[in-house]
């Protein structure tokens, strides 16, 4: 990944920290209590996640330990920890660890060294860090906390070029990581339309299969948040590496 994305990763995650605190200010003690779009997660859970993601990285020791567990169980299991939390106290402590971490996180993408992240999340360079936390905003915050999947109405923040290629950064990056046995079973181009347009290429060779779609469409099926035909995904090839595409999944 190149010095020109990394800066902008950073403010991105600036950008969907600064959106969350403003919709978080404004949010009623039902909101916060409101099923979100992640299955048996409120909107104070997601919260509460979006700030463990940043203790992660400030003082991991501040969470459970969660060692061996895959990566989502050991998500869930960190939101367990603080429900017994207040809105207010989730939304203070998401406010001042985001803020310390955005710091670090900017300091580590400088280093350029490795980091395993644990389980069956994978082993990336540092300077990809920040864009694991800007996938992790752009998505929690447009497709859990706003309709038609989370409790919200309104517009969500936008889905401009910081913020999407940040994104979609992670992707390109986590996509053969979090599908080792898909890598090995086929090749796939997904062609990304309009803001953030590119196109990422699945395992090594020619493409036996290609799978079109805007970014916030790619967002929601690489995360299972929606299917093809209901994001208006374009698909062809051959079907047996469709069926593999359709089973893609990054966190």
């Amino acid at each position: 990944m190149s010095d020109s994305v990394e800066i902008p990763a950073i403010e991105a995650v600036r950008a969907d920290r600064a959106a969350l605190l403003e919709i978080g200010a404004r949010l009623t003690d039902e909101d916060w209590r409101a099923p979100s779009g992640c299955a048996g997660w409120s909107v104070q859970d997601l919260v509460t996640h979006l700030a463990n993601l940043f203790w992660l990285a400030v003082d991991a020791q501040q969470l459970p330990d969660t060692t061996g567990m895959p990566t989502e169980r050991a998500q869930d299991v960190a939101v367990g920890a603080r429900r017994g939390r207040s809105p207010a106290e989730v939304f203070e402590d998401y406010e001042k660890v985001s803020e310390k971490g955005l710091g670090l996180i900017a300091e580590l993408a400088a280093l350029d060294v490795e980091m395993p992240l644990g389980g069956d999340f994978g082993t990336y360079s540092s300077r990809v860090l920040p864009c694991a936390f800007a996938f992790d905003h752009y998505t929690h915050i447009r497709a859990d906390l706003f309709k038609p999947r989370g409790p919200l109405d309104g517009e969500p923040p936008p889905s401009d070029e910081l913020r999407v290629a940040a994104a979609l950064g992670w992707i390109e990056a986590a996509l053969p990581q979090q599908n080792p046995a898909a890598v090995a079973a086929c090749t796939l181009d997904l062609q990304i339309t309009g803001t953030g347009a590119r196109v990422i290429k699945f395992g090594s060779g020619g493409p036996a299969a290609s799978i079109t779609s805007d970014a916030p469409a790619l967002v929601r099926w690489i995360t299972h948040r929606g299917s093809w035909a209901e994001l208006g995904v374009q698909a062809s090839g051959d079907e047996q590496a469709l069926g593999t595409a359709r089973t893609l999944k990054v966190f």
